[in-house]
């Protein structure tokens, strides 16, 4: 059955780093976009990052410019994010979902996402 599971979250102090990880099985994540969303409690669903099939385009949302970076490895069918310079706004739930098509498309609707993780906890506190 294909399905991805992140990893990687926890609790972290302001200016921390936490290093997330999305895993495919079922399928090979190598033909997909991959998106980074998060949700935190009472908010929408956002786009936080997504790397196309062949890496060569990334979008960042504003907010996490210069502090979070994506990253595959086809080999070993997971995508990364590693996140630096934590403040409590990154507090949430991040998910990480696959593109509902093959290509390199770089798209930053949810709507777009098909395969969903369970997500899994940030939270950025003193």
């Amino acid at each position: 059955q294909a399905r991805v599971a992140e990893t990687g979250g926890g609790l972290v102090q302001p200016g921390g780093s936490l290093r997330l990880s999305c895993t495919a099985s079922g399928f090979d994540l190598d033909s997909y976009t991959v998106g980074w969303f998060r949700q935190a409690p009472g908010k929408e669903r956002e786009a936080v990052t997504c790397i196309s099939s062949t890496d060569e385009r990334i979008y960042y949302a504003d907010s996490v410019k210069g502090r979070f970076t994506i990253s595959r490895d086809n080999t070993k069918n997971k995508v990364y994010l590693e996140m630096n310079s934590l403040k409590p706004e990154d507090t949430a739930v991040y998910y990480c979902a696959v593109d509902l098509f093959p290509g390199d498309g770089l798209r930053i609707a949810a709507q777009s996402y098909g395969n969903w993780g369970q997500g899994t906890q940030v939270s950025v506190s003193s």
